[in-house]
């Protein structure tokens, strides 16, 4: 889904030719105390912007310990497409990420300090992970493969899903009859049952909700949760709705919610990850099923 906290995650990959080099590498700093060093400079100028949607190849570590590496957790694949953003920190590794065009590869050095100030500004309570005691940097190998703007990535998204949507209503018609289900339908395709009306307003875009959550595909596999008996984390998940933060199925399944509420997400492939899933856990063309609640809304 999110999708996943993007200052820490924002993805993954191999730098290319980076361990042939022979002398030391010398790093610049970018305004906020980013400090970077191109690798490779690839033909052409197309740059990604706030807004545009970029792939990424990435290996994120901190000294010897590596994290994420793209090509190992992601079956070859890079990460995204995920949306850019403007900074939300000193030393936002966006900020390194908008200096790239489409093959360029290179090392970003991002301040810990930050990143903890950061977390602690959106969760005041939350404990610095013990990897980040003493460590000064998040080392971010990257190597940009695509961007595109919004609407380029939604015509190809159409193209590519061409007959995927028919396929998902059928099976969600199946599962509904099968297990007795009355759900509500959007123009999109999205299914939503309300367990627990909230209160107030219904969520607007541009409003950070935070929500709890079980993830499950349609044979009952829990593949991530933060509440519930099979909870990986306990974290509330923030997000900023409307923003491309999180699938397309909860940027709107959001929008019909009020805090407090308590709801079930039917939400078809063609709004989720599609054919390109972030885990192994979550099939290919996947219908995902969220039991969400709305624990607060700012």
């Amino acid at each position: 889904m999110k999708k996943i906290n993007v200052s820490l995650v924002v993805a993954a990959a191999a730098l290319l030719g980076f361990s042939a080099c022979k002398e030391k590498p010398k790093f610049k700093e970018l305004g906020g105390g980013l400090q970077y060093m191109i690798v490779k400079d690839a033909p052409g100028d197309k740059k990604a912007k706030s807004g545009d949607f970029v792939e990424l190849h990435v290996r994120m570590s901190i000294d010897d310990s590596l994290m994420t590496d793209s090509k190992r957790d992601n079956q070859g694949k890079p990460f995204g497409p995920m949306p850019v953003q403007e900074s939300q920190m000193k030393g936002d590794l966006w900020d390194g990420i908008k200096l790239l065009s489409v093959g360029d590869s290179a090392v970003f050095l991002v301040s810990i300090d930050s990143m903890i100030a950061q977390q602690k500004k959106m969760q005041p309570d939350a404990q610095v992970p013990p990897m980040f005691q003493g460590k000064k940097f998040m080392k971010y190998e990257v190597v940009l493969v695509s961007v595109k703007t919004k609407d380029e990535l939604q015509k190809e998204n159409d193209a590519k899903n061409a007959g995927q949507a028919e396929a998902d209503e059928k099976l969600l018609q199946e599962y509904f009859t099968k297990n007795n289900i009355t759900a509500t339908k959007t123009p999109s395709g999205l299914y939503y049952v309300v367990t627990q009306e909230g209160t107030g307003e219904t969520i607007k875009a541009g409003q950070t909700a935070e929500m709890k959550y079980i993830g499950k595909t349609m044979d009952g596999k829990v593949f991530d949760a933060n509440m519930g008996p099979e909870a990986k984390h306990t974290d509330v998940l923030q997000v900023n709705v409307g923003q491309g933060m999180v699938i397309r199925g909860w940027d709107e399944g959001l929008q019909l919610l009020k805090k407090g509420s308590k709801a079930t997400l039917y939400i078809p492939s063609t709004l989720a990850y599609g054919a390109n899933p972030p885990s192994p856990a979550i099939p290919a063309n996947a219908v995902l099923i969220f039991d969400v609640e709305v624990a607060n809304v700012k």
